[in-house]
């Protein structure tokens, strides 16, 4: 049986409304495919604190979590991927890409032309 790795995402507004979106770098698995910032979930985390922690983490800024967008289980040939995102605001800090080979503010009605993980597909769906 393969392994389920439980991660979180976070779509990012800003005040023109659009997203922020993270590249992957060469060096992760997936890499240089595009997702929405955050990372696994760790032991006794919820979501929630994950995201926080994850966005402090990768892009050196503050959020605060808002409503689930997607609960999505994705089939990848070295995992399953349990995905939960979740709209969040920006509370202070402005985003750096700590991990990510670049990070990008992309319209709403962009974000198809990005090359995406297949896992935030779903997401994307909801928000368009």
């Amino acid at each position: 049986m393969k392994k389920t790795i439980h991660v979180v995402g976070a779509v990012i507004r800003n005040h023109e409304g659009e997203i922020l979106c993270a590249l992957r770098s060469p060096s992760m698995s997936m890499p240089n495919l595009w997702e929405f910032p955050g990372g696994k979930m760790e032991e006794g985390e919820s979501p929630e604190q994950s995201l926080v922690r994850e966005i402090q983490e990768e892009l050196g800024c503050t959020i605060e979590v808002q409503d689930l967008i997607e609960d999505i289980h994705h089939d990848y040939p070295f995992a399953v991927v349990h995905l939960l995102t979740y709209r969040a605001r920006l509370l202070s800090g402005t985003p750096t890409a700590k991990e990510h080979a670049r990070i990008d503010w992309v319209p709403a009605d962009q974000l198809l032309s990005l090359e995406w993980a297949p896992a935030d597909i779903p997401t994307i769906r909801a928000l368009i």
